[in-house]
C-alpha cells in the first residue's frame, strides 16, 4: 500500500479498524468454539457427558437437540461474521485503488 502522506486517507483508516474489530470478534468466537470442542470431547471420553451418557452401546455419540441448535446459531453468526469480512475487503480494495488513482492525478 503506497500514500502520498504518511497515513492512509481516513477513510480507508475507518475500514481498516472496521476489519480489525471483525478479526477479533471471530478471533474470539473460533476461541470459544474451540475450548467448547475439547470440553466436549474430553466429556465424551470419560463418559461424563449429562443426560444419556457419553454414547450408545455401538459407540455411537449421543445426538443433543441442544448442542445441534447451539451449533447451528454459532454457524450462522460465523457466516454472517464471514459476509461482513468479505464485504470490508471489497471496500478496502476499493478505496485503496481509489486512493492510490487520487495520488496518481496530483
Amino acid at each position: 500500500m503506497t500514500y502520498s502522506g504518511d497515513r492512509p486517507p481516513l477513510d480507508v483508516r475507518d475500514a481498516i479498524d472496521q476489519l480489525e474489530a471483525i478479526v477479533r470478534d471471530v478471533a474470539e468466537e473460533l476461541a470459544g468454539w474451540r475450548s467448547r470442542a475439547q470440553k466436549a470431547e474430553s466429556e465424551l471420553k470419560s463418559g461424563t457427558r449429562g443426560g444419556a451418557g457419553g454414547g450408545g452401546a455401538s459407540g455411537t455419540p449421543v445426538r443433543s437437540p441442544e448442542l445441534e441448535s447451539e451449533n447451528k446459531a454459532l454457524r450462522q453468526r460465523m457466516e454472517g461474521a464471514r459476509t461482513r469480512v468479505h464485504d470490508l475487503m471489497q471496500r478496502l480494495t476499493f478505496l485503496e485503488e481509489q486512493a492510490r488513482d487520487n495520488g496518481a492525478h496530483k
